[in-house]
């Protein structure tokens, strides 16, 4: 499997001409002609660029200073904060990234062209696929205070998501808590996933001692929907979960959220009787974990499983997010 990355890898870099000194014989490097396309016409802050493109700061700001040089852009600090710089396009640099465009639709259609229809069809679908599993594998899954920036985004798109959806809106304030100190250690967790810097997606758990966890507060951006990520992160919760020595997990589901059902079931999570008076609840799951972990928590399943309730198209915890979440 190594090796066919690495031939795909050779083969991609070889046919686009990334090995050429010059990018489509404009006289600068792809890395220089990708920056003028990704700072475009608006401008873009170059904390931004280096997320974007996951470049270390030193090699952008050679880059930058680079295209700096050749009149093709600015870069001046912010008037709202001297902190942070914006690069910015001159005249000359809009003139070459219009050409840079013009050229790489040329070079794409060249690609194309000794191509049958058929064969055309294959390469474009097989291009999608891979840009998306490229992207599924650069997200980047980790704990943060559920003050940080990066969590207070996903915790406003998970409510007014589940606002949408709800009848009669969703409420933190009725539904049982989960504050920012119930998602933080040593009484719970807080993980955001992100890719290219930005928050695209959130987990988190409430610890119990001497009793099942709780996973609250799963959110996925609809960017990145479809790429697996809501599976990762209950798997991911369920790995630390297991770390901290709880055995059972627990989440509850809203009737109106259909789509995790099957998702939480391939899992391995069963619905039982309620336990907790979760007012957005219509069903209860929870999960065996299996064997111990560091703390010894000797929580166990709290009773037999209980029939989804007749007419029911599914569910999602009140903790996650609906629709096509998971994938």
């Amino acid at each position: 499997m190594i090796d066919q990355v690495r031939r795909f890898n050779r083969a991609v870099t070889q046919r686009i001409g990334a090995l050429d000194d010059t990018f489509l014989a404009r006289g600068r490097p792809l890395g220089q002609a990708r920056l003028l396309w990704e700072i475009g016409p608006a401008g873009r802050d170059v904390r931004d660029l280096r997320a974007r493109l996951d470049l270390d700061s030193g090699y952008l700001s050679r880059l930058l200073r680079s295209l700096e040089n050749g009149g093709l852009i600015t870069v001046e600090a912010s008037e709202a904060d001297g902190r942070i710089r914006t690069a910015r396009l001159t005249a000359a640099g809009q003139a070459e990234r219009a050409e840079l465009d013009r050229l790489s639709d040329d070079a794409a259609a060249s690609l194309l062209g000794p191509l049958t229809a058929r064969q055309r069809s294959r390469l474009v679908t097989a291009m999608a696929e891979v840009e998306r599993l490229l992207a599924a594998s650069a997200i980047g899954v980790s704990v943060r205070d559920p003050r940080h920036p990066d969590a207070r985004h996903c915790l406003l798109a998970y409510v007014e998501e589940l606002s949408g959806r709800f009848d009669g809106g969703f409420d933190p304030a009725r539904s049982i808590s989960a504050a920012d100190h119930e998602m933080t250690l040593p009484a719970g967790l807080f993980l955001v996933a992100t890719l290219h810097g930005e928050p695209v997606g959130c987990g988190a758990l409430k610890f119990h001692p001497g009793a099942p966890a709780e996973v609250k507060r799963m959110w996925v951006a609809p960017s990145v929907r479809g790429l697996g990520l809501g599976r990762r992160l209950l798997a991911e919760l369920e790995t630390r979960a297991a770390a901290h020595g709880v055995r059972v997990l627990r989440l509850e589901t809203n009737r109106t959220l259909g789509e995790a059902i099957g998702l939480y079931r391939s899992a391995g999570y069963h619905e039982v009787a309620a336990f907790n008076d979760e007012p957005y609840a219509h069903h209860w799951f929870e999960k065996a974990l299996g064997a111990l972990g560091k703390t010894g928590c000797e929580c166990r399943p709290s009773g037999p499983a209980r029939a989804v309730g007749a007419g029911s198209t599914g569910s999602n915890p009140s903790g996650f997010l609906p629709n096509a979440t998971f994938a």
